[in-house]
């Protein structure tokens, strides 16, 4: 299969080496080789299967604009810009093109997102707080896995209201901390990513996955098909 991968950062060139390791062929473009989307026409992305953007909220939304329209199939691992998620999922159903997008892609994190939404369905009463660590050249704060923890637990039956700490150290990949507490006790529910693999993984095995489909999907609701 031959994949285009958007975003030449920390997790692109790991995306990069495991769609390599799968025997997949791999043409990676850099924010000075895409400026405004203007890599992306029609006849250069007709050449690929699938298009992975590991690139930054202001680069995401064009480069979308420009793929979608061909009726091309991506995965997204950029965060940032769900704000804009309503119009680009029209877009992709319009031009019969696939969307699969997710603030992270690691198995491990979506056991946590699980967790968290029945924790908010049993917890009442109790207070959470969501913590999250990451490397300094992290464009978001607080990260798109934090914001999404977040947004599951105030979409439960009680409505959890849940703060977020965010920090940035030089050397963390990527830790996401849930508490639940009351003044008798504190339950602590931790993932910590060891490397990037775990996220690239995943963004590739659903660029298998999307090769085949067309329409939305959040990675949340279709992870177990894929990493089955």
């Amino acid at each position: 299969m031959r994949i285009l991968i958007l975003g030449r950062g920390k997790t692109g060139r790991v995306v990069a080496e495991i769609a390599r390791e799968r025997g997949h062929s791999v043409q990676v473009l850099d924010a000075k080789e895409n400026e405004d989307a203007g890599s992306l026409t029609p006849p250069s992305l007709a050449t690929f299967e699938v298009i992975l953007d590991f690139t930054t909220p202001e680069a995401v939304i064009p480069n979308l604009r420009a793929c979608l329209a061909t009726g091309a199939k991506v995965v997204v691992g950029t965060t940032g810009w769900y704000s804009h998620l309503d119009d680009m999922r029209k877009l992709a159903m319009r031009k019969d093109a696939g969307l699969l997008y997710s603030a992270n892609f690691s198995f491990g994190v979506q056991m946590l997102y699980r967790l968290a939404r029945q924790l908010g369905n049993e917890a009442r009463g109790y207070q959470f707080k969501i913590d999250e660590t990451h490397h300094i050249e992290k464009v978001d704060s607080p990260s798109g896995t934090a914001l999404e923890l977040q947004k599951i637990l105030s979409s439960t039956p009680y409505g959890v209201s849940a703060t977020i700490d965010a920090h940035r150290t030089a050397d963390a990949i990527g830790t996401h901390r849930l508490q639940v507490g009351s003044a008798d006790e504190l339950l602590v529910v931790e993932h910590q990513a060891l490397s990037r693999r775990s996220f690239a993984y995943g963004a590739v095995r659903s660029a298998e996955w999307l090769a085949k489909r067309t329409g939305c999907y959040d990675f949340q609701d279709v992870f177990t098909q894929i990493l089955a």
